[in-house]
């Protein structure tokens, strides 16, 4: 795996990407942000974890996921084809393997006694007990107990894995509380605890690192769509909750003009509608969370906003550095799906494609079933399926009554 980014030297020494991003974070705890930058910067130099790194995401992973085009849904919608980078094919059935297994195997090298993280939607929580369970480090992952409810078969995997669940019942008890919890028990220990970001958030060296895990996504896509169709999409798109795998896709393609970028956010019931979206990059403003600058829903300065969305995973009040810079360059458009929007693609894919999407996915999905019939039947728009909806399905049934 190579770090290198078509977009170097972002993010500079600091972490930041432009005026977003830095190490926004106490003193003690800036020395152990230090030595993860330190110690990725060692492992990812060494031939050993390249390979092994190389060799897992082929036989363990079942990489590359392949690229589907979604020829009924296309003609369906009578206009740009579209197609679907298979991230739901991954073991554990998300993109999110991607980067746990580069952050256990970190963990692992630098000694680590406990690994903790947050999940929302729980695919981040999965691919992380998995990757621990692979590499033998014990495992802790906060979770709101909205999302617990609502998530089950992904609390169960945890379980099975022998994750340490801890259930967050502050608050709103979903995501945004889930990462205060899970950073405050990191806090407690930083030296022996591992704090495995779930997205490319946080404090500096995290949206750097889980970006270059994540960019496989993309690197991948750009050779298999020229390889197929001689030409790279005109437009690739990805669902936007704190971004990881839209970074990854769009990694590839940053210095490609000609490829429209298109990061889709959660409208949830409205954007209008205060606390009951989490359209960070649509309609928040720069601030602070978490140990980073960035757009951020607020109430009040320093005050993250409720917030909303039917998809667990992009429940967040706060996005990505990278994105937030991104947005501001003009070299990403960033748009919003409601959750009805979400529903409608979710059902539209299983129904017309047999293809069941996590409804973070959905989003992205939805963006295409809007924009694809004004578009000619000669474009293309390459959406990364980031994954499944096995997690969803009852959930979903239960909202429409199936």
């Amino acid at each position: 795996m190579s770090t290198a980014s078509p977009f170097a030297p972002m993010p500079d020494q600091h972490g930041f990407f432009g005026p977003y991003g830095g190490q926004l974070v106490p003193p003690h705890l800036k020395q152990a942000m230090d030595d993860i930058t330190q110690a990725y910067a060692e492992i990812t130099r060494q031939t050993e974890f390249q390979q092994e790194l190389a060799s897992l995401y082929a036989d363990y992973v079942g990489r590359p996921s392949p690229i589907f085009h979604a020829a009924r849904l296309s003609t369906q919608l009578g206009g740009a084809q579209i197609h679907l980078k298979r991230e739901d094919l991954n073991h554990t059935g998300a993109h999110k393997i991607n980067h746990c297994l580069g952050e256990a195997l970190l963990a692992r090298f630098m000694g680590k006694k406990k690994v903790i993280a947050e999940t929302g939607a729980g695919q981040h929580g999965v691919a992380l007990a998995t990757a621990c369970a692979l590499v033998g480090i014990p495992c802790e992952i906060h979770m709101g107990q909205v999302d617990i409810e609502k998530e089950h078969p992904n609390v169960t995997k945890m379980r099975i894995l022998g994750t340490r669940l801890v259930a967050v019942t502050r608050g709103a008890a979903t995501l945004k509380e889930a990462v205060d919890s899970a950073f405050e028990e990191y806090l407690d220990n930083p030296t022996d605890y591992f704090y495995a970001i779930g997205s490319v958030v946080g404090p500096h060296p995290f949206p750097m690192m889980v970006r270059d895990f994540q960019s496989i996504v993309g690197r991948e896509a750009r050779e298999q769509f020229l390889a197929r169709h001689g030409r790279l999409p005109d437009y690739a798109a990805a669902c936007v909750g704190g971004g990881s795998n839209a970074i990854g896709l769009f990694t590839a393609f940053l210095e490609d003009s000609e490829v429209k970028l298109v990061g889709v956010e959660p409208a949830g019931e409205g954007t209008d509608q205060a606390g009951r979206h989490a359209a960070t990059l649509t309609m928040g403003h720069p601030g602070e969370i978490h140990g980073m600058k960035c757009y951020v829903l607020e109430d009040a300065p320093g005050t993250p906003a409720a917030v909303h969305s039917i998809a667990s995973g992009l429940d967040y009040p706060g996005v990505g550095p990278q994105h937030s810079y991104l947005k501001d360059i003009g070299r990403v458009q960033y748009e919003a799906v409601t959750d009805q929007e979400c529903l409608d693609a979710f059902m539209t894919l299983s129904r017309t494609e047999g293809i069941i999407p996590a409804l973070e996915s959905a989003h992205a999905v939805a963006w295409a079933l809007r924009a694809a019939p004004a578009l000619p039947a000669s474009q293309h728009i390459l959406v990364n399926l980031s994954g499944r909806g096995d997690k969803d399905a009852d959930y979903v049934s239960k909202v429409l009554g199936l």
